[in-house]
């Protein structure tokens, strides 16, 4: 029988352990994703885990089986099994151990990894850097645990001063970070490596570049950390010198990740420009290329970072031409050139892309669902939904905010209700549009009910605050948005009193509105345009001409927010309803916008209250232009004439409703808005 602890010391030597080591900093595959500066810490821990797996091929069938499915029932989230089964051996070896120690690791259970590491029989250096690492993962105050588990070390290779060094890096400790360099008696390219990426994540620029010019050796990874921490810290230009004069002294065989790294970063910046020029430095690959370039060529994540970028600026042309000239494609470069045309809301060039995708994923479904809900198109929306093979909380979420967004609430609700039905659970997306949703439809019964549901399965945040005090507010249930508007104490913006102001004024509770519009402006909350027509409209139900006429002017020149016809529609109202009719007609005649319906409807409800047939006559002609199916400014010149006896006039306005074929809407009651 082998000799188990003699194989795992030589699995653990030092110079086969750096090996490996250096092997965990190759470079993202997937710079498409925002490039970060590389986790050290998470990075040996992993490799830590790896080393765990790896030495299981070493044992005896009898612990390799079992510790496999320990292993296997970790991976696949079933610690408690794992457990179970951990406990059911009687004979173990450290490995067995150090798997059960690994799950507890990775999900962060240290009090459940400690227990096990103080009852091991045999501790080997996996042991400790499992602990170490995990107290690491943790930060905050663990670090000084993890402090006192490495000075307890009996012994400590690379793996443990780097994860220590990383672990202070991260938590921005540099200088116990530096202390803990300085007294490594061996540093490696991981070392280096680890405190170039320190300086970078506390914004030393300065110290990092010095530190990386000081290397006595460099991977693969040194010049992508440094790329990649410079583009965080906003000095792209400065990424792209080191780039150009450190890249063909590194080896070329990873420089390309370097190079994708820096045209991602410029690219977020809207620098398509300089983004280019790095992509066109980068050698094709393609015939007698090959040989000189060696591994330096472009590849799919080149290229598609480079369409990201266009994307990213809103050059589609130029996007679709690079994606035109892939040889090579993935499933990201298909979805970012479509996101490109569901961007401009071009959903039939999209369409077209997402035809030709062999196998589009998750991402690729609820783009198109998200675009043709965007343009209105809500019976693709919901086929392309219907007919998705896997559908996610996004896409049940894209569904229901389409609907929502299109005035559908009741199918927002349907698609709400198919979601409970299928088991799956909403999040708070979900219940801030089906609130929206009910206040579209004044469901008070059925708003009540999510907000319950709310409250038994989530701590409400802004967006559903703001859509409950919506939503009570638009149902006439004031003292309930009262009740949600204050319970939110600080957390209030402009949204939330916009919302309670809205509230009071629709509902005839002008003075509140006025009131909480003046603690408004006293808590140096801005308001908007949105604010002034709430404000205009509680103006106009209390009567309060002169109020109105300062707070449209303040509007104007206090708060410089250009008027709007809703506040033209709002002052119309307000001094056509003190009588004051010409006054109102000068104002319309002076609208740098053209007047809506809304404008001459409120002067023409204003004619009728005091009699002014003429100006009437005048009001309802305009409407007529602008709703020529409306049978409302037909019925009031009608009533007008009626009331002062002029029955010729009023048979008139009947036969013009008999030749335009319009029909007077009948009355109804709505006794509940939602079945």
């Amino acid at each position: 029988m082998p000799n188990l602890v003699m194989i795992r010391r030589s699995i653990w030597s030092t110079k086969t352990f750096r090996a490996a080591a250096l092997t965990i900093f190759n470079p993202q595959q997937h710079l498409h994703r925002r490039p970060v500066i590389f986790n050290i810490a998470c990075q040996l821990n992993q490799t830590c885990f790896s080393f765990s797996a790896r030495a299981n091929s070493f044992q005896v069938p009898e612990f390799y089986f079992l510790n496999k499915k320990i292993s296997y029932l970790i991976r696949t989230g079933r610690i408690s099994e794992a457990r179970e089964l951990f406990d059911s051996i009687k004979h173990r070896n450290t490995i067995t151990w150090n798997t059960m120690i690994t799950g507890y690791v990775k999900r962060r259970e240290m009090l459940k990894a400690l227990q096990l590491f103080d009852e091991m029989p045999n501790r080997d250096i996996v042991s400790w850097n499992l602990m170490l690492s995990g107290y690491i993962s943790c930060g905050g105050k663990f670090i000084e645990r993890a402090r006192n588990m490495f000075d307890k070390m009996p012994e400590r290779d690379c793996v443990s001063w780097n994860t220590m060094l990383s672990g202070y890096a991260k938590n921005r400790m540099m200088d116990k970070a530096e202390e803990i360099f300085n007294y490594m008696p061996e540093r490696n390219v991981v070392t280096w490596n680890a405190m170039v990426s320190g300086y970078l994540m506390n914004g030393y620029v300065k110290k990092a570049v010095e530190f990386f010019k000081m290397m006595p050796e460099r991977d693969s990874a040194s010049l992508s950390v440094l790329v990649s921490g410079l583009i965080q810290n906003d000095k792209l230009v400065e990424a792209e010198k080191i780039l150009l004069q450190y890249g063909g002294n590194d080896g070329k065989g990873d420089l390309v990740h370097a190079y994708n790294t820096l045209i991602a970063g410029y690219g977020q910046k809207g620098m398509t420009h300089e983004a280019r020029k790095l992509f066109d430095r980068i050698p094709s690959g393609r015939d007698h290329e090959e040989d000189e370039c060696g591994n330096f060529r472009r590849n799919v994540v080149s290229w598609n970072s480079m369409i990201m970028s266009y994307v990213r600026a809103g050059d589609i042309v130029s996007a679709r031409e690079l994606f035109d000239r892939m040889v090579e494609r993935d499933t990201f470069s298909w979805n970012t050139m479509i996101s490109g045309y569901v961007q401009i809301l071009d959903m039939k060039e999209a369409s077209n892309l997402f035809g030709r995708m062999l196998e589009p994923d998750t991402l690729s479904w609820n783009m198109m669902i998200s675009g043709f809900a965007e343009i209105g198109n809500l019976k693709l929306a919901h086929d392309l939904f219907m007919r998705m093979p896997e559908k996610s909380l996004v896409s049940w979420n894209s569904m229901i905010s389409g609907c929502e967004k299109n005035e559908d609430y009741k199918g927002a609700i349907n698609i709400f209700l198919q979601m409970q039905h299928e088991g799956k659970k909403p999040d708070r997306h979900t219940l801030s549009s089906i609130l929206s949703a009910c206040a579209g439809l004044v469901d008070l019964a059925l708003g009540t009910q999510i907000h319950q549901l709310v409250i038994k399965a989530f701590i409400a945040d802004l967006p559903i605050n703001n859509s409950l005090v919506t939503m009570y507010s638009r149902c006439g249930a004031i003292v309930e948005a009262r009740t949600v508007f204050y319970e939110m104490n600080l957390q209030r913006d402009v949204i939330s009193w916009n919302a309670m102001i809205g509230g009071y004024a629709s509902h005839g509770f002008a003075a509140e509105a006025l009131k909480l519009f003046e603690l408004m402006k006293q808590c140096n909350v801005q308001p908007t345009y949105i604010t002034f027509i709430s404000v205009l409209n509680a103006c106009a139900h209390a009567g309060l001409i002169e109020e109105g006429r300062r707070e449209f002017n303040s509007m104007v020149n206090t708060h410089s927010i250009e008027p709007r016809v809703e506040h033209y529609a709002a002052l119309v109202d307000i001094i056509s309803r003190h009588g004051q009719l010409e006054e109102a007609m000068s104002l319309i005649n002076s609208m740098p916008c053209e007047p809506d319906k809304t404008v001459w409807g409120a002067l023409l409800g204003a004619c009728r209250v005091h009699n002014n047939v003429e100006m009437a006559q005048a009001a309802a002609e305009e409407l007529m232009k602008l709703e020529p199916e409306s049978s409302t400014p037909y019925v009031l010149l009608y009533n007008m004439y009626a009331d002062v006896g002029r029955w010729d006039d009023a048979a008139e306005v009947r036969t013009m409703m008999e030749k335009s074929n319009v029909q007077k809407e009948v009355g109804y009651s709505r006794v509940d808005s939602y079945c």
